[in-house]
């Protein structure tokens, strides 16, 4: 049996390690296979493009996809900024309404805020205490001059799962297009884009045990056919999409990490159920209460706040055997409490009791009972220093 790391990682919404076997897949694009794949003079260039082209096979088949569906961009955070303001002005002819949710990611409501500088019109809907989206009120607010509607599959802090075949149906009744953030979704749910409506979707390698800083874009070419603006500009690669020189090591990576995930999915969900099922039993014992959708949400998710307990303290009191977050690894520098919990209608107070807890393919039973024992015995320490 191999020595107990600490901390140990339950973090895995913000990044997760770089499987191994993704890593050994991905190494002779670094050193031997090195070409650039827009260079098909050579056999370089030639073994890179034939590379690249697998990798787009493996990830569109995953999805339900077509090869040519698929634009590789930088991530997840690129791709919502693509989707939006590449969808957005090219069909201004159409409209300027925009529909998103409250408790999306940043990288779509900061896209959203920047539309709306510039001219557009953005609905922010509500979400209801388990933050889900209500269909008819989506319905309500659709105009002859919504042109997206753009609504996050499984969310990052509370891991809620949307009711995402019933949103796209409704933008299509509506003649609407509909994207969604699965970045948190890809990997750990079965995805089809044509049976769940989606027109485009953003999804992102290293929340799936793939390397950083590589993602893609799904925009559907058929029934309704997409078009989409660029938004950076340069040697026409992607479809003149998204301009740039490939990151042939990652999309490798990723289109590897794409193939374990949907392999091991089924038997990964069931053993992380156990997990937080076990975490969130022992923990409401003591007055746990959870954040979110209590069936409908990534198995692999436990968002949960103890009342009077601030989720910093905990955090900083387990921090030499625990790595776990307060939420969104892009708002872990500000103070301000989650928009994703104040959406719930929690008070300020409770959204800053809430810690997120990931498990991870590389957790074990012996780590997340050290886990579950670190944060009662946290508990019982605070508990002291406050009296």
């Amino acid at each position: 049996m191999s020595e107990m790391k600490f901390p140990i990682y339950l973090d895995s919404h913000a990044t997760t390690p770089v499987d191994p076997r993704v890593f050994d897949e991905m190494k002779p694009y670094f050193t031997e296979k090195f070409g650039n794949a827009s260079s098909l003079d050579h056999s370089y260039g030639y073994d890179a493009s034939i590379a690249v082209q697998q990798s787009r096979e493996t990830i569109a088949k995953a999805i339900g996809a077509n090869m040519d569906e698929i634009i590789f961009t930088s991530g997840a955070t690129e791709s919502d900024n693509l989707a939006l303001v590449g969808v957005m002005e090219r069909n201004k002819n159409k409209g300027n309404h925009l529909i998103t949710c409250v408790t999306e990611h940043k990288a779509i409501l900061d896209t959203a805020r920047h539309l709306e500088s510039i001219g557009y019109n953005v609905t922010y809907l509500p979400v209801d205490e388990f933050g889900q989206v209500n269909p008819e009120e989506l319905k309500s607010v659709i105009t002859n001059d919504t042109v997206l509607i753009s609504i996050m599959f499984a969310n990052n802090e509370i891991g809620t799962i949307a009711n995402i075949s019933e949103i796209g149906r409704i933008a299509h009744e509506n003649d609407v297009l509909f994207h969604t953030d699965a970045a948190q979704a890809l990997g750990h749910i079965p995805i089809d884009v044509k049976k769940l409506n989606i027109d485009l979707m953003s999804i992102s390698s290293h929340k799936i045990y793939g390397p950083k800083g590589i993602g893609a874009l799904y925009i559907r070419s058929i029934l309704p056919r997409v078009k989409i603006n660029s938004i950076v500009y340069g040697g026409g690669q992607e479809r003149n999409i998204r301009s740039g020189t490939l990151n042939v090591p990652g999309i490798v990576g990723f289109a590897k990490a794409v193939e374990i995930a949907y392999k091991e999915m089924d038997s990964e969900n069931i053993k992380f159920k156990k997990w937080t099922d076990m975490m969130f039993e022992k923990l409401s014992a003591v007055g746990a209460k959870l954040n979110g959708h209590p069936i409908n949400k990534l198995a692999h998710n436990l968002n949960i706040r103890f009342d009077g307990v601030q989720s910093k303290s905990i955090i900083n009191t387990v921090s030499k055997k625990l790595a776990i977050s307060a939420g969104s690894a892009c708002t872990t520098q500000m103070v301000e409490p989650s928009h994703v919990l104040l959406a719930l209608g929690l008070t300020e107070d409770q959204a800053h009791n809430a810690i997120r807890i990931g498990c991870g393919r590389f957790n074990t039973d012996e780590e997340i009972q050290i886990a579950t024992d670190e944060i009662l015995n946290a508990l019982k320490s605070l508990a002291k220093i406050r009296i």
